[in-house]
């Protein structure tokens, strides 16, 4: 496989200062030149094994558009990780990924394709092994789903944002290791059904397969997304199955009146505001790597994880104090019993206080990663 890039010169520099770059490349794969832009943030640092995110458009669409619609690049700039937008090849004149199904008659290997992306990058920057990533956008999301089961090796988690599975890919998938999915997906979604149809599965369907694959429990936990933008016509509910092999999870925002956008994008009818689709791809992004729950040195045994979290005092009138090492970087949710998210964030340190003095008094569950706390507030 010969192939080459405009990164040739970057990936002999060692050791240099680097500054925030968009680099627009090509490689040569199976006789094609296929192209890709690279978003190489400036707190990047070659002596630094860095996270990658594959970020996929949709169909008809392209790399660039891709770039801003699905817009990871300020949160690249402050979490450090670089972010790659391949370019589709054409198929009848239209760019698209192959996922079979109704990409029949195409012939492009898109999997052989990304490896080589992924080996190319690899070769002129640190990439983190670990910690590669893939997202996209419809046919995008078919595209990261067909990664999960045919580039799991080299793929530790995926998020699809308005895409599914093919039934070519749902019935043939192969992963090698627990798999964390994000699905995020408009139940009026016009283009890709959420109920799927003879050419995509539903979503429920997905979910399924995933939950099983993984082991996760059979419990769906379900939170309303505070509903902050009045205006968009939509509102979005948080969904996840716990305690998968190796901590994965399988989430899920459900959006009401939502369609076949990318929440926290642009304004324009179906595309909800009440959330950011990219980072909470990110947040979820970076709990994972290849051997599961980043951090976690005994990742099937849910006692053990529970162990290494002090949760103190509680009951508690006011601060609650979290200390939890191994799980440094896991977001954290508390939601009232009744389902009502109170506060939302990212653990950033081993010891953290949240203020619940202006809640009222009773129950409430604190989720952390993938574990669950009951916490008790008094007056």
């Amino acid at each position: 496989m010969k192939s080459y890039s405009l990164l040739l010169l970057f990936g002999l520099l060692s050791v240099c200062a680097w500054s925030q770059q968009t680099i627009t490349a090509s490689l040569t794969h199976d006789g094609k030149d296929r192209n890709y832009i690279l978003y190489v943030p400036e707190i990047y640092s070659a002596d630094t094994p860095t996270p990658l995110v594959l970020n996929f458009h949709g169909y008809t669409s392209n790399a660039n558009d891709q770039m801003w619609y699905g817009d990871f690049r300020a949160i690249a700039d402050t979490a450090g990780f670089l972010v790659v937008h391949p370019q589709g090849s054409l198929l009848n004149g239209a760019t698209h990924w192959n996922v079979g199904g109704w990409t029949l008659g195409s012939t492009t290997d898109d999997v052989g394709f990304t490896a080589a992306l992924l080996d190319e990058l690899s070769n002129n920057y640190n990439i983190d092994q670990k910690r590669i990533y893939s997202t996209g956008m419809s046919n995008g999301g078919f595209m990261s789903f067909l990664l999960a089961c045919q580039l799991s090796d080299r793929v530790a988690a995926i998020a699809s944002v308005t895409g599914s599975m093919t039934p070519e890919t749902y019935t043939s998938c192969s992963p090698q290791h627990p798999t964390p999915i994000m699905q995020i997906h408009g139940v009026v979604d016009g283009v890709v059904p959420y109920f799927g149809a003879s050419w995509t599965r539903s979503i429920s369907d997905v979910l399924a397969y995933w939950r099983d694959y993984n082991n996760c429990s059979t419990e769906l936990i379900k939170t309303d997304v505070p509903n902050t933008n009045l205006l968009d016509a939509s509102s979005a509910s948080y969904q996840v199955y716990l305690n998968g092999d190796n901590q994965s999870t399988v989430e899920h925002f459900r959006i009401s009146g939502g369609g076949h956008t990318w929440p926290g994008s642009f304004p324009s009818p179906g595309t909800n505001q009440d959330f950011n689709a990219s980072l909470e791809i990110w947040r979820f992004f970076s709990r994972y790597d290849l051997d599961g729950l980043r951090g976690i040195t005994s990742v099937n045994d849910q006692s053990a994880l529970e162990a290494t979290v002090d949760i103190f005092p509680n009951p508690t009138t006011g601060l609650l104090t979290i200390e939890a090492l191994q799980a440094v970087g896991s977001p954290y949710r508390l939601h009232s019993i009744h389902g009502q998210l109170m506060q939302t964030g990212i653990l950033q340190q081993e010891r953290a206080e949240l203020d619940l003095s202006k809640l009222p008094k009773g129950i409430y569950i604190l989720s952390l990663g993938n574990m669950g706390f009951k916490i008790i507030k008094g007056e």
